[in-house]
């Protein structure tokens, strides 16, 4: 090797070790800022309203510690779909299947270190995804570690002690000998499982869901029970399984081979396997506020609801909005103004999913780099897509589909011709447009081509062709949708601003994709359908132009309380900051008849992307301050208008908040468009193609900002330096 050569390598390996370094020290104070918010208990539960949620994706746990010391925990499962719950008087409970809990498990330790010491510790680790429990002090003091692989389908609880204690395991099924089966002369283990029936719904029908319990040194003492001798350390190891099964007996032979699977794994190895899947997913992105007490509530908030939909958002299906995986006895509930005490089976507004509110939590996901999350939701609408395209053959003899606002999750539509009587999501057709507008972006974020060919392309074309066939045109050859309903505000309305924004915002973009994935022959007609769009209803209101919900004369009454005429401003971004006619856009939104907080609202959005930095404070720390009363973890948010924890309000808090940082337009990349005097933040997310954001805002100026790669810095728009210019 030659002198230069040899120079060039020593330098080259310089730089590479300069930036490991600047990296770990980036990480470190990353880390650092996110133990902040763990979450901290110094008194044990002593129910499930006061528990902590944890999960891996798919398997989901409710963890609380009861004043006896015994650890408790539910367990679910985003599949554990059941076809019948008995004794429900609401009458959503029995549409769309059940999401019900696999049981709970209670693990105590004799002599309880509780008996002798109130000493106690309840913490939520977010970094390792963990929960870390302490009971008692000194030797005496018990610990136990519980974790759900992140990686494999298993929950893992450690417990450790300086003095021998004797570990119990419980099962505690409060279906057991009606809708489900715990199995006797299963030797040193608990088995236990839900079957639906043969007659159940087709889609869930032999759907069976339940667990084995085992750990090396337990022993069975009845079976729903192990326990151990005295022991320091002890291992408990639980293997939850759904599958489609005729017999319980074939369901166990399927868990068998899981069980043994991940029997065969080293349990530290796939700890710090689980470790490195939890920093990884905390690398993706983050946001930290300073500034007064509202700031660190706002970030807790934040934090806390990503980490819920991290822990409910890899598995079969889509996070329910009314309560996730995560909901929790109810004993105040009400049923007709009458006492209607619940278990944490149930949920109000039960099964079926409502794509109005299920987007909620999807649209952040962008920013947040949490793309494998998306996923469930966009499978769960393509597996759907075929049967619906078949019944809208069957009922309009044309092609094209959409999706229902309610549905099972196996979707389904009922016939809605121009006769069928007024509802809120009956003649309710916007979903589609609204899941390929998400699709797209996502698209834009991840460069899958191969996505586009699977999934956007076929939901998207159904969509378009959709309103294209179904829909006659007016007397100009304009598309007349009508009747359509203005979401669920406006019943069998004409031309409702939605459906308008949507289809606007929706073609425009396909007819740009590449001719690789788009013919010629489909581009015309999305081109010529765009060229028959009716224009946004619009006019004019004490002197200002303002957006309407829908086109007159006609005169609707008002069913909801939504906004629909500024759907054009949020979902689908046909007006705000930098783009045509922002003055028309914010009179809309300042003479907007709604304006309440929290849950589904979308006020926080749509008021930073039109650059209201105060509104959207107001907004985004409302909704991330909204904890539910009766609950004690500070992200179970309170119901609302659905049920709790109400999913919708973190997740429009979430967006709210990464909408007053960035928001994205094509290529441009626009900083701080609706940024609040008096917070400071330390930032990192996602933008389109393929690119990173990195920086920090100081009394309302950027430092320290990073755009990777590199080139995209040229796209970067700072609003911090354009408040008193031309905006663009």
């Amino acid at each position: 090797m030659n002198n230069n050569l040899l120079k060039y390598a020593c330098l080259t390996f310089l730089a590479l070790s300069i930036t490991k370094t600047e990296a770990q020290i980036v990480a470190a104070v990353t880390d650092s800022l996110l133990d902040n918010y763990n979450v901290t208990w110094d008194v044990p539960g002593p129910t499930s309203s006061q528990s902590m949620p944890l999960g891996n994706g798919d398997i989901g746990l409710n963890v609380w510690v009861e004043k006896k010391g015994d650890l408790v925990f539910y367990i679910s499962k985003t599949d554990a779909w059941g076809g019948e719950l008995d004794a429900q008087k609401d009458p959503w409970m029995q549409q769309g299947g059940v999401l019900m809990k696999l049981g709970a498990i209670h693990i105590s330790v004799s002599p309880s270190p509780l008996a002798k010491s109130a000493a106690f510790k309840q913490i939520l680790k977010l970094r390792g995804g963990e929960i870390l429990v302490q009971e008692g002090e000194g030797r005496s003091a018990v610990k136990l570690r519980v974790w759900v692989d992140a990686n494999n389908p298993v929950i893992r609880v450690e417990a450790q002690s300086h003095i021998p204690v004797s570990v119990n395991v419980k099962l505690d099924n409060w279906r057991a000998g009606q809708t489900d089966t715990v199995l006797n002369n299963e030797k040193n283990r608990i088995v236990w499982y839900h079957h639906n029936s043969a007659t159940a719904d087709p889609h869930l029908a032999n759907l069976t869901f339940g667990a084995v319990v085992k750990g090396k040194g337990l022993v069975s003492k009845d079976a729903s029970t192990l326990q151990s001798g005295n022991v320091n350390t002890q291992l408990v190891s639980i293997y939850p399984l759904t599958a489609v099964a005729g017999t319980g007996k074939k369901w166990l032979a399927q868990l068998d081979k899981q069980e043994t699977a991940m029997g065969n794994l080293n349990v530290e190895q796939t700890r710090l396997a689980h470790q490195k899947w939890w920093q990884q997913f905390w690398n993706r992105s983050h946001i930290f506020l300073k500034g007064d007490d509202l700031a660190t509530q706002v970030t807790q908030g934040y934090i806390l609801q990503r980490f819920v939909t991290a822990c409910a958002g890899r598995g079969t299906g889509p996070i329910k909005f009314n309560g996730s995986i995560f909901v929790v006895d109810n004993p105040g509930w009400k049923h007709d103004g009458k006492p209607d005490p619940q278990n944490a089976d149930f949920r109000a507004w039960g099964g079926q999913y409502w794509f109005q509110n299920t987007r909620a939590m999807y649209w952040p996901r962008l920013m947040a780099g949490d793309f494998d999350m998306m996923m469930p939701l966009f499978n769960m609408y393509a597996k759907i897509l075929t049967a619906n395209k078949a019944q809208v053959k069957q009922f309009y003899n044309h092609d094209g589909a959409y999706f229902a606002e309610t549905a099972p999750f196996w979707g389904g539509l009922q016939f809605m011709g121009p006769n069928v009587k007024a509802n809120y999501t009956n003649h309710y057709f916007t979903p589609i447009l609204e899941l390929s507008m998400m699709m797209l972006d996502y698209y834009e974020y991840t460069s899958d081509t191969r996505f586009v060919e699977q999934t956007l392309l076929p939901v998207a074309t159904a969509g378009i062709e959709f309103f294209d066939k179904h829909f006659g045109r007016d007397s100009t050859g304009k598309l007349l949708l009508d009747p359509d309903n203005s979401i669920e505000m406006f019943w069998k309305v004409h031309n409702p601003a939605p459906d308008i924004a949507a289809l606007r915002a929706v073609i425009s973009r396909m007819i740009t994709l590449s001719n690789t994935l788009v013919d010629d022959k489909t581009r015309q007609q999305w081109q010529k359908l765009y060229n028959e769009l009716p224009p946004l209803p619009m006019a004019e209101v004490n002197g200002k132009n303002v957006l309407l919900p829908y086109t007159g004369p006609q005169t609707a009454k008002s069913f909801n309380s939504e906004n629909p005429e500024l759907y054009a401003v949020y979902p689908f971004r046909l007006y705000g900051i930098g783009k045509p006619d922002l003055e028309l856009a914010l009179n809309t939104f300042n003479t907007r008849k709604q304006r309440a907080k929290g849950c589904w609202v979308q006020d926080p959005i749509q008021a930073a992307m039109l650059g209201q930095a105060d509104v959207a404070k107001d907004y985004v720390s409302f909704a991330f301050t909204r904890k539910s009363p009766d609950l004690k973890f500070p992200a179970f948010w309170a119901s609302g208008n659905d049920y709790h924890p109400d999913e919708d309000n973190g997740g429009n808090g979430e967006n709210g908040l990464q909408q007053m940082l960035m928001q994205a337009d094509g290529k441009k990349i626009i900083l701080l468009p609706a940024w609040p005097a008096g917070w400071d933040a330390d930032f990192k997310l996602n933008a389109p193609y393929n690119t990173r954001v990195q920086g920090k805002v100081v009394n309302g100026k950027l430092q320290n900002l990073k755009v990777t790669p590199a080139n995209r810095m040229a796209d970067v728009v700072d609003m911090t330096k354009k408040r008193h210019g031309p905006r663009f």
